[in-house]
């Protein structure tokens, strides 16, 4: 692992994603093997969007994680602080509300969603404490927290394969098909790096969150994490 690389300012992680825009949501599947896709429907399942609720989907990207949401009737606000990534997104479906936005400081009043959801984008926030804190103020009372995440695989032997194919095969595989390959190794150090489900389920506790609890897909390659706010104010 190159420090230098997990030590990059938000700044420099932003313009990194602005220039893989273009080909991100294709590098995804390829990277992936498709698994991605599985890996959405998930998220939405688990955010259940109704018809007349506010969704926040942070990390956005391109939106294409917040389709689902809006498809379910949900007002749903893709936010994303990469511009490269948001104007894609719009470029591709204007009529959705794409907002520029760091996940520290987020641009919402208090208690307006009725949920939060960031999928993999999580671990590039420089502070993910701040971030979990942010997210838990922009959700009403009894609204609900969804983060799907890079994590740990739970089967020694395939915890250690897979290391070796994201320090290894990834950035050959990116060096093919993406416009940016050295972003690529950047979000395999990040990976490789970034707490197991049990640390991170701690991090959510401690920001506030209510019953935080996670379910492991593809073996752990990604957890899938949930937690509410409480209703009670004094709870809070």
């Amino acid at each position: 692992m190159t420090r230098a690389s997990l030590d990059k300012k938000p700044r420099d992680v932003a313009a990194m994603f602005d220039a893989v825009a273009a080909r991100y949501d294709l590098t995804n599947d390829v990277l992936a093997l498709g698994q991605n896709r599985r890996w959405r429907k998930e998220v939405a399942r688990a955010v259940d969007a109704r018809p007349g609720e506010r969704v926040l989907d942070l990390a956005a990207g391109t939106g294409t994680s917040s389709e689902p949401f809006a498809a379910a009737g949900a007002f749903t606000v893709p936010c994303d602080f990469s511009l490269g990534m948001l104007r894609e997104g719009k470029r591709r479906t204007p009529w959705m509300p794409f907002t520029a936005g760091d996940a520290t400081r987020l641009p919402f009043a208090d208690g307006v969603f009725d949920a939060v959801t960031i999928s993999f984008g999580l671990r590039n926030v420089a502070d993910t404490g701040a971030a979990l804190r942010e997210m838990l103020r922009v959700t009403a009372p009894g609204g609900r927290l969804v983060v799907c995440e890079f994590s740990h695989p739970t089967w020694a032997p395939f915890r250690t394969a897979y290391t070796e194919y994201l320090m290894r095969a990834l950035p050959a595989v990116a060096t093919r098909v993406s416009s940016n390959p050295e972003a690529y190794v950047y979000l395999a150090e990040s990976i490789r790096a970034w707490p197991d489900q049990p640390a991170l389920a701690a991090r959510i506790a401690a920001a506030g969150w209510h019953r935080p609890a996670w379910r492991n897909l593809s073996g752990g390659i990604v957890a899938l994490h949930r937690a509410v706010k409480s209703a009670r104010p004094l709870d809070s």
